[in-house]
């Protein structure tokens, strides 16, 4: 191995270009990138074609409509339907349920049930508490312990 240090050689010119010429040549990257675009305008151009004579083919093809459609006029579709606002009804229902949650009501008056707000119920169940239920002994003690 020499010590002695590589020399440097200078531009032709003397001064420095500011990149390498040599590498890349400019030329065929840019025929190459508007050959690219050039396929890409004939690919959408062909798509159209395409498109536009399969859409006249199925029209051709496909049956005439049937002449009572127009007089029964639009329907809307069987239940159950798309939400067509859902925060709406989400919020209609929930305004329904605190309704029922919050008033007085029957549920089933033969019977002699009713339905009370929920605040009333918790206040007697806190000034009364919850019905017990009678314990029975377990069976073979005899009642005795």
């Amino acid at each position: 191995m020499s010590t002695e240090p590589t020399r440097v050689t200078q531009h032709p010119t003397g001064d420095h270009p500011g990149h390498e010429e040599r590498d890349v040549a400019l030329r065929p990257v840019t025929a190459g990138i508007i050959g690219l675009f050039v396929l890409l305008g004939l690919a959408v151009l062909l798509m159209r074609v395409l498109f536009s004579y399969l859409a006249a083919r199925e029209a051709r093809l496909s049956p005439p409509p049937n002449p009572l459609a127009q007089s029964f006029g639009r329907q809307l579709p069987p239940e159950p339907r798309l939400q067509t606002d859902p925060r709406q009804d989400l919020l209609q229902m929930r305004g329904q349920e605190d309704a029922v949650l919050s008033s007085y009501g029957w549920i089933d008056r033969q019977a002699g049930i009713v339905r009370i707000p929920i605040e009333r119920a918790m206040q007697l169940l806190a000034e009364h508490g919850l019905p017990a239920r009678a314990v029975a002994p377990p069976p073979g003690t005899g009642g005795q312990r």
